[in-house]
């Protein structure tokens, strides 16, 4: 039985919907439904190379959920909340599990962040999460991971290279550069050119 027979995977017409409805304003609606859009055409372009038991409906639908959450970060005047910006991933997963979706999915929210956050991340960097690991299990869930790593929502916002995110995860020390290693080893560098030709956006 496929991963699509077992759970209920929202469409895109029915994703964007919850983008629209939970967005504060039309500005973070197109900075975080863009974001989640390329996010999802890396992914796509990496599964077209690394095809086996991956729910391609899996992945689409957790790399256009993954950061629900940051419209929770939003304040009435339409700022966001960059203190607390770690915190969108448990937000979202929040969101998502209070809407009846079921924890396969929820958990794109929650796990994508950086190369993975373990229990001694949130400890040894006090972050403002409860303690527990937020590790990519599932391939889909890694690949989701991954793909996030090659898009920033930074002013203006940007697609970033492997050897950019690279040199920017050292400052988390050498068991994240290992983590990123493996990740591009496993599925590969994306050809980002296209997608910042399609998205408008500059890569660097």
């Amino acid at each position: 039985m496929t991963v699509e027979q077992k759970v209920v995977i929202p469409t895109d017409e029915q994703i964007r919907a919850l983008h629209e409805r939970y967005a504060p304003t039309e500005e973070a609606f197109l900075l975080v439904y863009t974001h989640c859009q390329i996010v999802c055409a890396v992914a796509e372009q990496l599964l077209d190379r690394n095809r086996s038991a991956l729910s391609v409906a899996l992945v689409r639908a957790g790399s256009l959920l993954h950061d629900i959450g940051v419209y929770r970060l939003y304040d009435a005047t339409g700022q966001l909340d960059h203190e607390n910006y770690i915190r969108h991933g448990i937000l979202g997963h929040a969101l998502l599990r209070d809407l009846g979706f079921p924890e396969l999915i929820s958990r794109f929210c929650s796990h994508h962040t950086g190369v993975g956050l373990t229990q001694e991340d949130v400890l040894r960097q006090r972050l403002p999460l409860p303690v527990n690991d937020y590790t990519a299990d599932t391939v889909e869930e890694q690949l989701v991971m991954y793909a996030d790593k090659f898009h920033s929502k930074t002013t203006p916002p940007t697609l970033v290279t492997t050897a950019s995110y690279a040199a920017t995860v050292r400052r988390f020390g050498a068991d994240k550069v290992a983590r990123f290693a493996a990740l591009v080893e496993k599925f590969g560098e994306p050809d980002l050119l296209p997608i910042s030709r399609r998205f408008q956006q500059p890569l660097i």
